[in-house]
């Protein structure tokens, strides 16, 4: 299946996963020169900090990049959960003397015109997005430009109404998937269907490329994903230990040291479900349900982040990660891209049928 390969100009049908806060530069330029689809998490970015970025990894490749946002809802701003959660927090701020806890403003930012503008000018290959998908006149300004469009789905539901709305392709996030969920439209507590299960569904359902995400961190991996008739894989795990990425020191050792039974989901950093290494902090606060709404939970969190990668302490980092976390190395950005490759073509070369 060539069609990821052509519709980005890629050798490799893999996207190295835009994580927001942890990729960089150099990262992104090394996997499109590896001639994977190099990803910038640009969530947290102005459209002045974008463009920087952008340049800067311009400057090390000229091959495709995607440039990856949110869309995520506007927070509603209950103040009487924003007191109780700083109630909650205020022994971890003690406990790591990080400071005084911030307000509970938003650190994230949707995707607007002023962030679409700058993407008309930088005209990346690829413009990805998280939650959904930006305003349909946004999306058709993206279009006409020759953009490429994705965006993530969780279930066959939000596939079909991406592709209802003109994405290239739709990206099957599978319950295993380190970070923030990307599901979009209401769903019941059942629809968590983990990557083995939600790939050949959304195949059937859609007739755009599908890249499977969650849970693939090796060629075994890949080549499942490709066997249930996926056109491609987005993988993020396995890129957070290389040395072009921007987590921290005690983040990194963490995920090396991790197994997959060390992960757990918790709206206890961000305010949104999303999947990380366990720690003392989400093991504490997992019992609670009620947080202020994304991004405001990310704001009164960010202080405590910071100050626990600061110590090289683990303890309140959220520690971002996905369910193959096990399974990964510490390497290069190019290697990890090279083993991936070197052991799909091996996987599938043996595979035959007893």
């Amino acid at each position: 299946d060539r069609r990821l390969c052509d519709l980005f100009d890629i050798e490799h049908p893999i996207v190295q996963a835009p994580m927001a806060g942890a990729t960089t530069p150099e990262m992104a330029a090394a996997a499109a020169n590896a001639g994977v689809l190099g990803s910038l998490g640009c969530a947290m970015f102005s459209a002045e900090k974008l463009r920087e970025v952008t340049h800067a990894t311009q400057a090390l490749s000229n091959r495709a990049i995607n440039l990856n946002f949110f869309v995520h809802d506007d927070p509603e701003e209950d103040a009487g959960r924003a007191a109780q959660a700083a109630r909650r927090l205020q022994a971890w701020y003690d406990r790591l003397d990080a400071g005084d806890m911030p307000e509970a403003r938003p650190t994230h930012f949707p995707f607007d015109a002023i962030l679409c503008e700058a993407v008309l000018q930088l005209s990346p290959k690829v413009a990805s997005f998280h939650f959904g998908l930006p305003d349909e006149a946004l999306v058709a300004s993206l279009k006409q430009q020759g953009i490429v469009i994705l965006s993530s789905a969780t279930t066959v539901a939000e596939a079909r109404w991406l592709e209802q709305r003109g994405v290239d392709a739709v990206i099957a996030q599978g319950y295993e998937a380190g970070g923030h969920s990307g599901w979009f439209l209401p769903r019941g507590p059942a629809n968590t269907a983990g990557t083995m299960a939600l790939v050949p569904r959304m195949v059937d359902a859609v007739s755009v490329p599908v890249i499977a995400a969650g849970g693939i961190t090796d060629g075994r991996g890949i080549a499942a994903a490709l066997m249930l008739g996926a056109a491609g894989v987005q993988i993020g795990t396995a890129f957070l230990a290389t040395p072009e990425c921007m987590a921290s020191d005690a983040h990194k050792q963490a995920l090396l040291n991790a197994s997959g039974d060390d992960t757990m989901i918790s709206k206890a950093f961000s305010g949104r479900n999303a999947r990380s290494l366990v720690n003392d902090y989400a093991a504490e606060m997992d019992a609670v349900t009620e947080w202020p709404d994304f991004p405001l939970m990310n704001t009164l969190t960010g202080p405590l982040r910071g100050a626990s990668a600061k110590q090289g302490k683990p303890d309140a980092i959220a520690l971002w990660s996905g369910q193959a976390v096990g399974l990964m190395r510490q390497d290069t950005t190019t290697d990890v891209i090279e083993r991936l490759v070197a052991e799909t073509a091996a996987v599938l070369g043996q595979a035959r049928i007893q």
